[in-house]
């Protein structure tokens, strides 16, 4: 173990580990992100109190059980930072990091999350091909490691991948999201309640669309939970 040790300084001396967001040497307690940095976050702070802010942007238009997100999303802020490393940086590892980040944070202001399954937003399999990887799945794998809840990747597919959803109104973020997610295995979350994870919610039509098609399950309730969410 202390050959490890010594060997894992070694190497962290030849190419030290830098904050992603100020660019600072981590030590050794520090993942991804320094303690300053990670404190002035920008939390939303809303969990999954009823009739939070988040949850009423689902108001008339899909029924969820409950909605929240972790941070607040802004145009050049340090999550939009966090949100381009993770989507297009490879650092699929982050994903994992704050899913766990935010399990832990929500675990302590509510101790009874009962969800029977998480499953993250799908990716077309040709993005993924070319990305290497689903950033909210990690995010729902880091979850998942805190709160012992099975990942389900498999039964929630994106069956076409429609054009870019950046600088579409709402309606046509919807008119270009409906009807490319399907329901492979509606069986599997009969009277089930799920936890649907995604990186970023801005007008929530991607979200809204997946909870359309997890809802031909029969008894099954759906919960949304973002790492991120558009100022409101």
């Amino acid at each position: 173990m202390r050959v490890t040790s010594l060997f894992s300084d070694f190497i962290g001396l030849l190419y030290p580990k830098n904050c992603l967001l100020c660019g600072d040497s981590l030590v050794k307690s520090e993942q991804h992100i320094c303690m300053f940095c990670l404190h002035n976050l920008p939390y939303a702070n809303v969990y999954f109190a009823k009739d939070n802010y988040v949850e009423k942007r689902f108001w008339g238009k899909v029924n969820v059980e409950k909605a929240s997100a972790y941070l607040v999303f802004e145009k050049g802020n340090s999550v939009q930072k966090l949100i381009h490393q993770l989507k297009y940086k490879g650092q699929k590892e982050l994903g994992n990091y704050l899913g766990k980040l935010i399990a832990i944070d929500f675990v302590a202001k509510d101790d009874k999350l009962e969800f029977d399954y998480i499953v993250p937003v799908p990716l077309h399999k040709r993005r993924y091909k070319n990305r290497g990887y689903n950033q909210s799945e990690h995010l729902a794998l880091g979850i998942a490691s805190v709160l012992n809840i099975p990942v389900d990747t498999k039964s929630l597919v994106r069956v076409s991948q429609k054009e870019t959803q950046t600088r579409k109104s709402v309606y046509d973020r919807w008119q270009n999201i409906s009807n490319v997610f399907e329901l492979i295995d509606r069986k599997i979350f009969d009277g089930k309640h799920i936890l649907l994870v995604d990186d970023v919610l801005t007008t929530g039509s991607t979200l809204e669309a997946c909870v359309v098609t997890l809802q031909e399950t029969e008894n099954i309730k759906v919960s949304v939970l973002a790492l991120a969410t558009a100022n409101h």
